[in-house]
């Protein structure tokens, strides 16, 4: 029963309480981030994203730091430096790396204060404007919080964000192992640039025998030409927010 529950508290976050935003850059855009930040995802991700001139978004845990999540080593704080140094953005991923369907409003705004103060310390007083839902699960309660505090929030239902799209709940598409092949990439980038949308892209691990989270490099370089052979914009979430958001 609280497998069905859960279900359909999650449904009811992604139909229920939409906070409108109507998407209109003047050119497709295109947004890659990568959720926890396992060491792969910089460490390999990182040369590719330099190569191409382009920067991501990095969602973080600071509860997760030099630790193990999916048995994968996670990143260290001179790595969280590394990439911030590099012109990437750091968003918020909660602190503990949890759903927020477990968490009341209260708890959820206190996890995210101590995520932003931990940040805040090894980053010169960085703040975070963006936030990615742990395990995609918005919950009802937790999108006014969300709203509360950053300019958006990244879930993980499939889609283009064109037309109107739910600020609090912006759509996605996994750049991962066990949803790659799903996808016509080739179709939905060019859907992107005809539309003026915009496409975020989320992934774990960069390794060339990924988790079903992750991706391989080639995947990764792959979808990055695909961005650029379609004419989108290649932006972090953030600076895409200022685009798009009209």
């Amino acid at each position: 029963m609280s497998a069905f529950i859960d279900k359909m508290r999650r449904r009811a976050g992604r139909y229920l309480d939409v906070r409108p935003v109507r998407i209109a850059p003047e050119r497709g855009v295109f947004s890659l981030s990568f959720d926890d930040i396992p060491r792969t995802a910089w460490t390999e991700a990182g040369p590719i994203l330099a190569e191409h001139g382009i920067t991501a978004t990095y969602y973080v845990c600071g509860g997760l730091s030099d630790g193990s999540n999916l048995d994968l080593p996670q990143f260290s704080t001179d790595d969280l430096q590394a990439l911030h140094a590099a012109g990437h953005e750091v968003g918020c991923h909660t602190y503990e790396h949890v759903s927020t369907l477990t968490l009341s409003p209260a708890e959820l705004d206190a996890s995210f204060a101590r995520n932003a103060a931990w940040v805040a310390e090894r980053l010169d007083g960085y703040v975070m404007r963006t936030f990615a839902y742990p395990f995609g699960d918005a919950a009802l309660a937790s999108k006014a919080v969300v709203d509360s505090r950053f300019l958006c929030g990244r879930g993980v239902r499939d889609g283009i964000n064109a037309g109107k799209a739910d600020r609090a709940n912006l759509q996605a598409i996994g750049l991962e192992s066990r949803r790659i092949p799903g996808y016509d990439l080739e179709a939905m980038m060019a859907k992107t640039a005809e539309d003026k949308g915009w496409m975020i892209a989320y992934g774990h691990d960069v390794m060339d025998a990924p988790t079903p989270y992750g991706c391989t490099p080639d995947d990764l370089d792959r979808v990055i030409r695909l961005a650029k052979a379609a004419d989108l914009e290649i932006l972090p979430v953030a600076a895409a927010w200022e685009r798009v958001a009209a």
